[in-house]
């Protein structure tokens, strides 16, 4: 279950981050698909958790959006990590036509549950 921070500039449209966050659950889920964790294309409420946080005025970034995406550590996923978010940046800049962004991904040793 990958959990996506997405930071943005005051600057960016809500519009803009609207259909990030209609597009996000799909292409982290694809990013991040391997054989212990596969995707099937129908997500479920908890599948993907996508949060926006405003850049505060004491933050510095360079980027008008940064995309953290987290998702548990499987020695399959870890193997290509860098063309899984080489994809996933291609991927969101074609599906939002955002050009000034980051993609971050984190493979961390973690465990989930989730109540039914």
């Amino acid at each position: 279950m990958p959990l996506v921070e997405v930071t943005y500039a005051p600057s960016v449209a809500e519009s803009k981050l609207r259909e990030l966050g209609l597009v996000l659950p799909h292409l982290v889920s694809k990013a991040v698909e391997c054989p212990e964790e596969p995707y099937d294309g129908d997500l479920q409420p908890g599948d993907v958790e996508v949060r926006f946080r405003k850049l505060g005025p004491l933050d510095h970034s360079g980027l008008d959006v940064v995309i953290e995406v987290k998702s548990k550590w499987f020695e399959s996923r870890a193997a290509n990590r860098q063309e899984r978010v080489d994809r996933l940046h291609e991927d969101i800049r074609t599906a939002t036509g955002l050009r000034d962004l980051g993609v971050y991904l984190s493979l961390p040793s973690a465990a989930w549950s989730q109540g039914d």
